[in-house]
């Protein structure tokens, strides 16, 4: 009986997964769009540095998918929330579903899902190099990094962009629960900058975000993301396990 019920959980998953992707068609197409308008606002460059003297100025520009990867971390976090609500759990009963098999189906998907914008948000950065070249007669100098750098880079992105969509999931199920914690939220949040900047402390999302990002040892930082993104999605099916079969 329990191997019964893990093959229909998982083919029931699988079923939803799948479902999903095509159903959701429209969260790619917004993807592309959002790129598209990180590499308008990147095509001047993400940085500059101007020197000169004795009749020379030098003015350096520096192009980076950085601008590229932000934007897509914010797409990503709105996909998660989006994916929580009424009418989107409500297509999960055009099967024989539960709670437990409609959020794995929706982790599968937002992992897809990261898996793409990462890959989309790395090559853009050398996209953007060429567009300079032609749209702006730049003379552009590149440090070529080799295919380890390439997917490393491209995996500690799907780790940063999914890492985003357990926050976006586990607040978007918290808002399916009551519309207060939108307000309670924001005020956790802006309450938290504003008292801390008030006391002169150094902000406690400041130490949060460097907790995350200045991590040199590679390893500690995926364990980090990995321990966090299972506590949210865990967090989240634990709620919406709570929550009646259909609203």
């Amino acid at each position: 009986m329990m191997s019964l019920t893990k093959v229909n959980l998982k083919e029931t998953v699988k079923k939803q997964y799948f479902f999903k992707l095509k159903a959701n068609i429209d969260a790619f197409s917004s993807l592309i769009g959002i790129q598209l308008l990180a590499l308008l606002f990147s095509i001047g460059g993400v940085g500059s540095v101007g020197m000169g003297g004795s009749n020379i100025n030098v003015n350096i520009k520096y192009y980076s998918a950085d601008l590229v990867i932000g934007f897509t971390m914010i797409w990503a976090f709105v996909t998660a929330i989006t994916i929580t609500t009424k009418p989107y759990r409500n297509h999960d009963f055009t099967f024989v579903t539960n709670r437990l098999s409609s959020s794995l189906s929706n982790i599968l998907f937002l992992l897809t899902a990261s898996i793409v914008g990462s890959i989309t948000a790395i090559l853009a950065g050398d996209l953007l190099k060429v567009l300079a070249y032609i749209l702006l007669d730049e003379q552009i100098y590149s440090i070529h990094a080799g295919l380890q750098e390439l997917v490393m880079g491209i995996g500690v992105t799907i780790f940063y962009v999914f890492f985003v969509t357990s926050i976006g999931y586990f607040i978007g199920t918290l808002v399916q629960v009551s519309k207060l914690f939108i307000i309670l939220i924001s005020v956790l949040f802006f309450g938290t900058l504003f008292l801390e900047a008030s006391m002169q402390k150094e902000p406690f999302l400041v130490n949060v975000f460097t907790f995350y990002t200045m991590e040199s040892t590679l390893s500690l930082f995926i364990i980090k993301v990995i321990v966090t993104v299972a506590v949210f999605f865990s967090a989240a099916i634990s709620i919406l396990n709570r929550m009646e079969v259909r609203r």
